[in-house]
C-alpha cells in the first residue's frame, strides 16, 4: 500500500526527561516565556507551552545516578529545535539563554550553513538537554 498523505499532523507534544523538574520548568517558563499548563504529582512532571509547542518535563527517579545524555553515542533526542520568529528574536533569546544559571551556550547564533540565510544557536538547559533556536527559513 502506498500512502500519499501522511497520516500524523504534528508534534502532539515533546516529552522531556530532567534531573531538576523545577530547574527545567525555570528555564522554559522565566526565561523563555512558557506557560506552566498542568503536571502530575504522582509522576512528578510539569506540562508547559509557549502556545504552540506543548514540552512535557518529568523528573528523573534519582537525579544523582541519572546518566547525561551523550549526543555523539547514544541512541535518542540529539536536541530539540523551537522556531524563533526572526533575527532581532534570537539575539534577545540568545542574551536571555546566557544569563540563565546553569545554561551552557554551545555557541552563538549564526548562519546554518555557509550561504544560508537562517541563523541558529543550541545550548544545553539546565539538566544538560540539548536546545536549538533557528529563525525560520526565508
Amino acid at each position: 500500500m502506498i500512502i500519499t498523505k501522511a497520516l500524523t499532523n504534528g508534534a502532539h507534544h515533546v516529552g522531556l526527561t530532567v534531573p531538576d523538574l523545577d530547574a527545567a520548568a525555570g528555564f522554559f517558563c522565566s526565561t523563555l516565556g512558557f506557560s506552566e499548563v498542568g503536571g502530575n504529582p504522582a509522576y512528578p512532571s510539569k506540562f508547559v507551552r509557549d502556545g504552540a509547542t506543548l514540552i512535557t518535563l518529568w523528573q528523573a527517579s534519582d537525579p544523582a545516578s541519572a546518566i547525561p545524555f551523550d549526543r555523539k553515542t547514544n541512541v535518542g533526542l540529539h536536541h530539540l529545535a523551537l522556531g524563533v520568529a526572526d533575527e532581532a528574536a534570537l539575539d534577545a533569546i540568545h542574551a536571555r539563554v546566557k544569563a540563565h544559571v546553569g545554561t551552557i551556550i554551545e555557541f552563538a547564533p549564526e548562519p546554518i550553513r555557509s550561504g544560508a540565510k537562517t541563523r541558529h544557536f543550541i545550548c544545553a538547559m539546565p539538566g544538560g538537554i540539548r536546545i536549538e533556536f533557528a529563525t525560520p527559513f526565508a
